[in-house]
């Protein structure tokens, strides 16, 4: 089903490169002081799973170069089996974005709970650790095409706020300080 960009690069769907419920049982090692889920260690977890799907689609190594909008919905708590999901939302020159949920699954009821989203941007590199081409994405579903479309936007609004920040930096600059 790929098909090829102007250089030769093919283009990718989805589901070559998702992963789905990916598990993790919850142990008391895994708790905070509230006695819920780590945030970070869910947090690790998940920059991994994002990584692999970044890895798939590009066929290359990646870095992770940003995360967006990573809401904590809900706990997971001692003995609840997490479900990671991932896939590619979009796919830019040498960045992606991927797109993360969690959910946590009761042991012995079965019910599930959506407790975190996040979307992570990655960057592929070749051998000098410089960003390298990556192949476009095909969305197939509308739900795919829906979360391509809503990517695009998530990076208009990651450029805005960095010109922000430029700008606010360079007017606050100490030149005593390293930049």
């Amino acid at each position: 089903m790929s098909q090829l960009q102007d250089d030769k690069v093919p283009s990718k769907t989805v589901g070559e490169s998702a992963v789905h419920d990916h598990t993790y049982k919850v142990f008391p090692n895994d708790l905070n002081s509230n006695g819920t889920v780590f945030g970070g260690m869910v947090m690790g977890i998940l920059d991994r799973i994002a990584l692999v799907v970044a890895e798939r689609h590009s066929s290359k190594t990646c870095v992770t170069v940003s995360v967006d909008s990573m809401h904590f919905l809900g706990p997971a708590k001692r003995g609840d089996i997490l479900l990671f999901r991932a896939s590619i939302n979009r796919a830019w020159r040498s960045s992606m974005e991927i797109g993360v949920k969690v959910l946590a699954e009761h042991f012995q009821t079965g019910e599930k709970k959506h407790i975190l989203s996040a979307y992570f941007t990655f960057v592929a590199v070749d051998e000098n650790g410089r960003p390298t081409q990556v192949p476009q994405l095909i969305p197939q579903t509308p739900l795919e095409q829906r979360r391509f479309e809503e990517a695009e936007r998530r990076r208009e609004t990651r450029k805005l706020q960095a010109d922000e920040r430029k700008i606010l930096r360079e007017k606050f600059k100490d030149p005593s300080q390293p930049q």
